[in-house]
């Protein structure tokens, strides 16, 4: 992982002869002089304080447009990421926000099978991470715990089943009578879904995407909530820089104690509870 480090360019410093002592020095002194004239300590304080802007204004714009760190707090993606991961997510990457400058820079289009993070589409909006299996168009349906796109069998070598299937509600998507669809969907989600059944299919409608965990068994996902809107979607996990062994039960308390406390948890026992074969560690 490459490492960057901001600061001022340096100027090299070449030999300057002293003038002749009879020549008049210039009325205006040197650059150094003039800075030093602004006031000793007084100066030096607000070039600090300016280069503390200017450090907060690249750390800004580097977590809005580039790089943020974020830490999975659940099993909804094992294994390919696990509770206590830390990752980097990479938010200079898709496309599709209608933004000028989208033309003059390497953007992408959402692919199947990419893992994304994005704002989960209600409550208070948390940052929620899955896996991207149905684009615009497709036809998506699940029988007996296996995905079919299109009227294909899906190949998803990420996906697990950690129970054997269940009853049918469970193991097959999208539910087809309105019982099922009010007991096991969320609210809004179980009145909407009827528009976008044809067929026995679900079928994706225009600039929305349908998500998955791979861990089947325990995400909430797509299935029970909907589609998630490309605006919504921030960017892509690309690597574990640091893994933690944790449990979802260490991530639950979100207040400013809670995790104070987990952090300071952590450190005291930093070698052994970091997953050392997971480090630098790519996302699939």
């Amino acid at each position: 992982m490459d490492q960057m480090e901001a600061g001022s360019p340096q100027i090299a410093a070449g030999e300057i002869s002293a003038p002749p002592a009879e020549e008049t020095k210039s009325a205006t002194p040197p650059a150094d002089d003039i800075r030093n004239a602004h006031g000793g300590a007084a100066g030096s304080m607000v070039e600090l304080v300016e280069t503390l802007l200017v450090t907060i204004l690249l750390a800004l714009f580097a977590t809005t447009f580039v790089l943020q760190a974020y830490k999975v707090p659940s099993e909804s993606m094992e294994p390919s990421l696990l509770v206590g991961d830390h990752v980097l997510v990479n938010k200079f990457v898709f496309e599709g926000t209608g933004a000028w400058y989208e033309r003059f820079l390497p953007y992408r289009a959402i692919r199947r099978g990419d893992v994304v993070i994005f704002k989960y589409p209600y409550e208070d909006h948390p940052d929620y991470v899955k896996r991207v299996i149905g684009l615009p168009g497709d036809r998506v349906r699940v029988i007996q715990g296996r995905v079919y796109l299109n009227e294909k069998p899906l190949d998803e070598p990420y996906a697990e089943h950690q129970r054997p299937p269940a009853d049918e509600s469970d193991d097959n998507f999208p539910p087809l009578d309105p019982y099922t669809a009010q007991t096991t969907l969320l609210a809004g989600w179980a009145q909407d879904i009827p528009n976008y059944i044809h067929g026995g299919d679900l079928v994706v409608p225009a600039n929305r995407y349908f998500v998955m965990g791979d861990n089947r068994d325990d995400s909430l996902d797509s299935r029970y909530w909907g589609f998630v809107d490309q605006g919504a979607i921030m960017g892509e996990p690309v690597v574990i820089y640091w893994s933690v062994d944790a449990t979802s039960e260490d991530y639950i308390d979100r207040s400013l104690i809670g995790t104070i406390e987990g952090i300071a948890s952590t450190l005291a026992h930093l070698p052994s509870r970091t997953r050392w074969h997971r480090m630098l560690r790519r996302v699939h």
